[in-house]
């Protein structure tokens, strides 16, 4: 099992190669993302992803937390870097700084089978959802509700920036993610067994009267101008979440919670 290596320069080129990884393209370019924080690190390690780098800061060793990612990255034959404090301040995020971070390989999956699906199972699909938090909120809940597997559609934000993987609380690592073109997910719609259900401000049903048709695909559409009308017009079920105020809409994430809890409801044990 090989030591730690200890870096103090912040020139040094993998400091650089990890701060760039805050940009889209260097992630897309990768394939790699950082997970920051010692709680997001044991999520990764409870569903057996391992880290390509783990990056810890000079003295928090002695933290029982922090030394057993140290051995657990180690012995999965990872890269470990100790840093001063100010290196880690350079990759850490400046409003909530961690004393630990993770660099991991992003794992979008393959869009399942339709017939394949189980009767039981949900998926949810977001249509060009532009809002990072909003994405790591919804991966949360999905994990949750025990979603199988959330599919982005079109111009989606990245699940694996910073924000996103922060609102996710350690999700990112449960739910499968995968990601698919317009016109592809039209005709994957077009297979699915189940009913393909679509939040809709112009729907006539009630998202809490209907009796849903496993498998369930929920469609979202994007914060501002909600679901195209192609998907909507694809959708066997269209519903409406009622409100008795004066907004017609409500903010993404809590809109897709309250439609998955509906729909998965009958799964969901005390």
């Amino acid at each position: 099992m090989n030591a730690p290596k200890v870096i103090t320069s912040l020139t040094n080129d993998r400091v650089k190669a990890i701060r760039a990884l805050e940009m889209r393209k260097v992630r897309k370019e990768t394939g790699l993302f950082v997970a920051e924080g010692a709680s997001l690190l044991i999520s990764a390690r409870d569903q057996g992803f391992v880290p390509q780098t783990l990056v810890y800061q000079a003295g928090t060793n002695d933290s029982g937390i922090v030394r057993g990612l140290i051995i657990w990255a180690l012995k999965e034959g990872a890269e470990v870097l100790e840093v001063s404090e100010a290196i880690l301040a350079k990759l850490a995020s400046k409003d909530n700084p961690q004393t630990v971070l993770g660099v991991f390989k992003q794992a979008f999956v393959a869009l399942p089978e339709p017939k394949a699906v189980s009767a039981s199972a949900t998926w949810l699909a977001l249509e060009d959802i532009r809002d990072p938090g909003n994405l790591g909120t919804i991966i949360r809940t999905c994990d949750a509700v025990g979603v199988a597997g959330v599919i982005l559609v079109g111009a989606c934000c990245d699940p694996y920036s910073i924000e996103s993987i922060r609102a996710t609380m350690g999700s990112v690592f449960a739910v499968p993610i995968a990601k698919i073109e317009r016109e592809e997910f039209l005709s994957f719609m077009s297979d699915w067994p189940g009913d393909v259900v679509a939040t809709h401000l112009d729907a006539t049903e009630d998202f809490r009267a209907v009796q849903y048709r496993g498998p369930e695909l929920v469609l979202m559409g994007s914060e501002g101008p909600g679901l195209s009308d192609a998907f909507a017009a694809a959708a066997t079920r269209r519903v409406k979440i009622p409100m008795a105020g004066q907004l017609d809409s409500l903010n993404l994430a809590i809109a897709t919670a309250l439609a998955l809890y509906q729909i998965r409801g009958k799964h969901l044990k005390m």
